[in-house]
């Protein structure tokens, strides 16, 4: 995928899990959070051999890294 597809669901993936999280963030946030999350989530699908390519397969494994950053920075922050 070009770089265009990585900022289209790296925003996309971010503002998802900005929901299912109930945080509230940017824009900028948001790709930013999505893009390292399309890089966990590629990480932790292909340690766990799944294989999901596409528009809709790399929006859903952004999105599900994306709520693992989150999540892990929710603890960090917590414990600050």
């Amino acid at each position: 995928m070009g770089i265009i597809a990585w900022i289209i669901i790296g925003i996309v993936a971010g503002w998802l899990a900005e929901q299912i999280m109930g945080r509230n963030h940017g824009l900028i946030t948001n790709l930013i959070v999505g893009v390292i999350g399309a890089l966990i989530g590629g990480f932790v699908a292909n340690a766990l051999g799944f294989a999901w390519g596409g528009w809709i397969g790399s929006t859903i494994v952004a999105t599900i890294g994306a709520i693992i950053l989150l999540f892990l920075l929710g603890l960090v922050k917590r414990r600050a």
